[in-house]
């Protein structure tokens, strides 16, 4: 990650992954909240989409290893080099590491969504123990670094840690539409903060940012604010958006098949006057 595109990669998952999140966890209230108390029957579609969220984790976490692992200057599966009696690229390893538990993140995924006999909520654990896992490599990711770049990190831990414990709460509290969608919000929040540290230290343009100076320190820990604000404004929008959209698009569904009903009623009506005049 030590260049602009090594944190808009990540950024780019994390945004799109916590915009997956907000369409996908309306959707299902949506249709919780349209159902009987009794019908908890989860439609196929719903399972579809948690094997496609499934798969993707564990593909970008596979992607992401081996690209840390064998890109150029990379370790090349080589973790410590004993004719120079020293660790191999570690940053590498811990990112790696790092990619690792998302990919156990996305079997847990796949497992419970196959099959009944996984414990519910196996999914959120892994999911909460990989953003646990991330926090605490990041944690000692940025000792002995100038000032800004520490501090920079460190407000990702906030979102990161954030996240961990709210996934974990879902645990206990199933189907919390309001958790869900902080558990998005939380992934947005990272994403966006990904590109901001990649601007912060390796701006495409203009002068380099100082890295000792508070008055820089002040101003990042209020943009991290803005972005949490623009972060809960996406989510909020989204999920506005997928709800009327849907209710919109059941409505018409609804008030079609009303009117296929009274349109085969009516050609009932008039084929049984019909039958009767032929009697007469």
């Amino acid at each position: 990650m030590a260049n602009f595109g090594g944190h808009a990669i990540p950024g780019t998952f994390f945004l799109l992954y916590g915009l997956w999140l907000s369409v996908k966890h309306t959707l299902r209230h949506y249709w919780r909240k349209s159902q009987p108390k009794g019908r908890q029957k989860i439609p196929p579609v719903f399972k579809r989409m948690d094997y496609i969220e499934g798969g993707l984790l564990i593909f970008a976490a596979f992607v992401g290893i081996m690209v840390e692992q064998f890109v150029v200057d990379g370790p090349h599966a080589h973790l410590y080099d004993k004719d120079r009696g020293a660790w191999v690229k570690l940053m590498n390893w811990q990112h790696g590491t790092m990619y690792l538990f998302f990919g156990i993140a996305g079997i847990a995924c796949v497992l419970s969504t196959a099959s009944k006999s996984v414990p519910v909520g196996i999914d959120r654990v892994a999911l909460s123990v990989a953003l646990f896992v991330e926090g605490f490599l990041f944690y000692y990711h940025v000792h002995a670094r100038p000032a800004l770049d520490a501090h920079i990190h460190s407000l990702l831990l906030a979102a990161v840690f954030a996240g961990s414990g709210s996934t974990m709460l879902e645990v206990f509290l199933r189907d919390h539409f309001i958790l869900e969608l902080m558990r998005s919000c939380f992934f947005i929040l990272q994403g966006s903060w990904f590109f901001q540290i990649g601007f912060v230290l390796y701006p495409l343009s203009g002068p380099k940012w100082d890295l000792t100076l508070h008055d820089n320190i002040m101003f990042v820990t209020m943009c991290f604010c803005w972005h949490l604000a623009v972060a809960m404004l996406l989510v909020a929008v989204t999920s506005s958006l997928v709800w009327f959209t849907v209710k919109k698009c059941s409505g018409r569904r609804v008030d079609l098949e009303i009117a296929m009903r009274q349109t085969s009623s009516n050609s009932s009506s008039q084929k049984a006057l019909l039958d009767e005049s032929d009697e007469e």
